[in-house]
């Protein structure tokens, strides 16, 4: 595990200032984490009472990107920071972003929660949505510890996990393709259960740009697009 100190700078607020940013950060990665979780068992659940409070949740997330944010700014601005220390606060401001992200994603996956509930017929789909749910929580969880322990070992092994989401993806694209032209009468209802598998794939892709910044912070070595 490679190893970060932000502990050896004159100023001690300096060094405050850097763990309150990361503090929140994580934070507001818990509370992504927990959205995701609860619109998933919204879907398996037909729990529209769930959901509406996933949707309600998303502007609390969003306020929080904003302050960080901020929080960001004002440390940039007062300290002047180089080094490890700009590579932090960089990352932070990025990784607000695509937690924000995943936010949004899982409010629509919220929002096709409420739409099932309220639609009777098939449950084609829901297992590969438990399947495909499972691998992104855990991918993301993984990140948000690698994150934790700036651990690069590991973000790089979480890394390679949306291989194997992007395949699920696309066998569970295919297989409820080929279910809707067999049965023209789930097209409505099957539609919705994509959108959910299309924001899983796409929660991937955010938690897999959280593992490139912890790269990225630790080691000053940009691996994006490589």
């Amino acid at each position: 595990m490679a190893k970060m100190s932000f502990e050896n700078h004159i100023m001690k607020q300096f060094d405050e200032e850097l763990e309150e940013i990361r503090t929140r950060l994580m934070e507001m990665g818990g509370k992504v984490e927990q959205q995701l979780q609860n619109a998933l068992r919204a879907v398996s659940e037909a729990d529209s009472q769930l959901a509406e409070a996933v949707i309600a949740e998303e502007q609390y997330v969003d306020n929080m990107e904003v302050d960080i944010d901020e929080a960001c700014i004002l440390i940039i601005a007062r300290r002047q920071p180089a080094a490890s220390d700009l590579r932090l606060v960089m990352m932070v401001t990025k990784a607000v972003n695509d937690l924000e992200r995943i936010g949004d994603e899982a409010k629509k996956i919220a929002n096709h929660a409420v739409i099932l509930a309220g639609q009777s017929g098939t449950t084609q789909g829901y297992t590969e949505v438990r399947h495909m749910g499972q691998s992104v929580c855990t991918m993301l969880a993984n990140a948000l510890d690698a994150f934790a322990r700036f651990d690069v070992d590991a973000a790089m092994r979480t890394l390679e996990e949306d291989n194997k989401i992007d395949l699920e993806y696309k066998t569970a694209l295919r297989e409820l393709v080929t279910y809707m032209m067999e049965d023209p009468r789930s097209i409505s209802r099957v539609i919705n259960v994509l959108w959910v598998i299309r924001s899983l794939e796409r929660i991937g892709d955010h938690a897999k740009n959280l593992c490139e910044q912890i790269v990225f912070v630790v080691k000053g070595k940009d691996i994006r697009h490589q």
